[in-house]
């Protein structure tokens, strides 16, 4: 499938290129094959390619001398996009606590949305997420996937300081803070593990396109992990999507 795309000059170093303004699973893969093949045909001219929900940033590593001849080429580009196989996509298992200890907002929230605290947990849970872009923090991953009744506007006044690995839902999305922050999400339940490590050859595990299970634990359970973690032991589950 193609679309009809947007080019544009962001800066004399870059071009950004959009695709239609939603959270689309279609789009999405779409605007990663493309990505993907820009970095395969273009790795002499760029520094990198970032993606949101509906466009990429093409950030190139001199000064663009001529746009119509860089776009021009970013046209037939898409045109011979290769579709590349969804199997390279991974599903990550990531546990999360639903304790209240945790889980500072669930109560408000259920009583907000009209649906028991359980059947937020259970909802949650229970969906296959869709990774399509990281930011706001290292690490911070936007996953599509999230059950409707569970939408619900952001905070009105944001929290000075939400937990790391605090699980939050905010508008439409879910997602989970990689680090102590501020933030205006509703917090549902935390998980143990680390979504930004420096240390690790790929500092965050997940990449765009990827799928994230939510696997709920009890408390106790939680801080074993934690302490499997700190102890260099734990290994996070994961497998491969077939397309």
């Amino acid at each position: 499938m193609s679309y009809k795309l947007r080019y544009r000059q962001f800066n004399e170093y870059s071009i950004l290129i959009e695709w239609p303004t939603e959270i689309n699973q279609n789009i999405l893969e779409n605007l990663l094959d493309f990505k993907k093949n820009i970095e395969l045909n273009c790795i002499q001219q760029i520094v990198e390619v970032n993606n949101t929900y509906n466009s990429l940033l093409i950030i190139y590593n001199n000064t663009i001398e001529n746009i119509n001849d860089k776009i021009s080429d970013l046209k037939a580009l898409y045109t011979y996009t290769i579709q590349f196989n969804s199997k390279n996509s991974v599903c990550w298992e990531v546990p999360v606590c639903y304790d209240d200890k945790l889980a500072i907002d669930i109560n408000g929230l259920a009583n907000q949305l009209g649906v028991p605290r359980s059947e937020i947990i259970q909802r949650h849970s229970s969906v296959i997420y869709t990774v399509y872009f990281i930011g706001f923090l290292p690490g911070f991953l936007y996953l599509g996937g999230l059950d409707s009744s569970l939408h619900i506007s952001r905070k009105q006044t944001p929290d000075l300081r939400v937990k790391k690995g605090a699980v939050g839902i905010g508008g439409k999305q879910t997602g989970i803070y990689p680090q102590n922050s501020p933030g205006g999400w509703h917090i549902i339940g935390n998980s143990p593990i680390h979504f930004f490590d420096v240390k690790n050859t790929q500092a965050c595990f997940a990449k765009p396109g990827d799928k994230i299970r939510f696997k709920p634990i009890d408390y106790n359970a939680y801080i074993e992990i934690q302490t499997e973690i700190d102890n260099g032991e734990y290994c996070l589950n994961s497998c491969k999507i077939d397309g």
